[in-house]
């Protein structure tokens, strides 16, 4: 990777501003509006399960533009497709706050899905060719910050948006902050000399296999748990179509009579690579998965209001960020003081650790309980995503970056996509299983419940209670008792699921190579 030229390095550091804005403003807006969609719903005239595709469009155009950034960027230039993808992000947004119906919302939510794709892969790939080799695990590490952090404060920053003012204020914050990112990239981002524009002819079939396959497969893991899975025919078909499509689309990618592929699928031969994104999908399972599942559990079991889910999560992001930085440190120069691969080992450690206390909470859990699991699994995080993400690019010839970094953003948001797909299904299975268990465990006539039964009946006997009303209120009482150990055993059994991932993900530590064979490896490839 050549050094950033004098004029760049000026300026690399408000560039540096303008694109982790933009990122945080993009991962921000996958889980900011989630708290206000029953406020949407009943503004929009729309049913809960309409009004999830407010969510699920987002996702879908992004996590299908992810691919195809390397191609626009080579297409267009890297100044005028970052640009043209933050003014449309910015309209997109705008246009959703002022939307009166929601099939106006879900258009311009997939508009702004399809802007932000470029906001994490294009800024991530600009990075790596403006900052000097020595100063890019540091800045790697700033700019990820967002990118872990932003999806742990969404819902409480959505939360608090809603309730003080409207849902229509969630996608209007992103106007100034969207301008004065557009301004800075405008103002002091430009395409290097030597970069060429992609001619020639489009992979058109390319771009409709991409669509079809990943599409169909982000929709499929979007819907599969309200309908059922496979017991919908739709679904069958959908999951068919992406099988199919995304065979296809390897296939013609490494074809020899595609001479101008929309993804460049040979990257993929670089181990360390590989091996980085085999470790980027279990980080996103562990992080939307966890982001997920722990606001459920909190105001489902424990009793928190969304304000207190998320003053729990704070100390985490905040431990995040002071490993994600410290590692950074410790990876910066041309030869790192620490091995990235011991820092991912160590990070692995510690997640392990932080579900294991996860998995074993009661329903009695206090806020300090679930504090500290938290602390854990944040630092866990700050170990593991800039170092995998240094070991991913290590390697890499200059003009790879950027397909590189559109296939790791897609694989961390696909990670996430089927983290929550996989735990809401396996969640409401185990409450039915837990629950049948404990149904089949309560006799009636058992000193055990023949004691619960008697207190509850006097205690609504004493408050003023008929004794039809008292009998059917202790019954009630008892079986919501029921429902919530259910619900906290599939909670336990919840984050030992994301525990097993990433158990099963961690063998691919050791297909990294070591830090030395990594760097002269670099400078061969970017010799030639």
């Amino acid at each position: 990777m050549p050094a950033a030229t004098d004029e760049v390095s000026a300026v690399r550091w408000f560039i540096l501003l303008g694109l982790i804005t933009a990122a945080i403003m993009e991962v921000l807006d996958t889980t900011i509006i989630n708290v206000s969609l029953p406020q949407m719903a009943g503004n929009l005239g729309a049913t809960q399960e309409e009004i999830a595709w407010v969510s699920t469009s987002y996702i879908l155009s992004n996590v299908i533009v992810l691919p195809m950034t390397a191609f626009f960027t080579e297409r267009f230039g890297r100044k005028n497709y970052l640009t043209f993808s933050i003014i449309l992000f910015i309209v997109a947004s705008f246009l959703c706050g002022t939307s009166h119906s929601l099939g106006e919302i879900i258009l311009w939510r997939l508009l702004q899905g399809a802007g932000g794709a470029a906001l994490l892969s294009t800024a991530q790939a600009t990075l790596r060719q403006i900052f000097k080799r020595e100063e890019q695990a540091m800045v790697q590490s700033i700019f990820l910050l967002g990118v872990i952090v932003a999806p742990t404060l969404g819902p409480t920053l959505g939360g608090w948006i809603t309730d003080n003012y409207t849902w229509n204020w969630c996608f209007f914050i992103n106007v100034p902050i969207g301008i004065a990112s557009a301004y800075l990239v405008t103002t002091f981002l430009h395409d290097p000399p030597q970069q060429q524009r992609r001619s020639g002819s489009v992979d058109w079939l390319g771009i409709s296999l991409l669509i079809s396959g990943v599409g169909s497969l982000q929709y499929v893991l979007e819907e599969g748990n309200k309908h059922d899975w496979f017991d919908d025919a739709t679904l069958v078909r959908l999951a068919v179509l992406s099988a199919v499509s995304l065979a296809t689309l390897v296939w013609w990618q490494l074809s020899s009579r595609n001479k101008h592929p929309i993804i460049d699928f040979h990257v993929l031969k670089n181990r360390d690579l590989s091996a980085s994104l085999f470790l980027f999908v279990a980080l996103g399972f562990g992080l939307f998965g966890g982001t997920f599942l722990f606001p459920l559990f909190t105001q489902s079991i424990l009793g928190f209001t969304p304000t207190e889910t998320g003053l729990t999560m704070l100390p985490g992001g905040l431990a995040t960020a002071a490993l994600a930085l410290t590692c950074g440190k410790l990876l910066s120069g041309t030869r790192p003081k620490v091995d990235p691969r011991a820092l991912i080992f160590m990070g692995v450690v510690l997640f392990v650790a932080s579900m294991w206390t996860m998995g074993h909470l009661t329903s009695q859990a206090g806020e300090a309980d679930a504090r500290w699991a938290l602390i854990i699994r944040g630092a866990a995080m700050g170990l593991l995503f800039a170092p995998i993400n240094n070991a991913a690019f290590g390697s890499l010839r200059s003009q790879d970056a950027q397909q590189a970094a559109g296939l790791i953003s897609l694989s961390r948001q696909l990670g996430g996509s089927f983290g929550i797909a996989i735990l809401s299904t396996y969640l409401t299975r185990h409450i039915e299983i837990h629950r049948a268990d404990l149904v089949a465990n309560t006799v009636v006539g058992s000193q055990a419940f023949d004691s619960r039964y008697e207190g509850l009946y006097r205690t609504l006997i004493t408050h003023g209670a008929s004794p039809q009303a008292a009998q059917l209120g202790a019954y009630k009482i008892i079986d919501g008792g029921l429902m919530k150990q259910a619900s906290m055993l599939a909670y336990n059994d919840a984050w030992f699921l994301i525990l097993i991932v990433f158990l099963f993900a961690s063998p691919a530590i050791m297909a990294l190579h070591k830090p030395s064979a990594r760097a002269d490896n670099r400078a061969a490839m970017d010799a030639h």
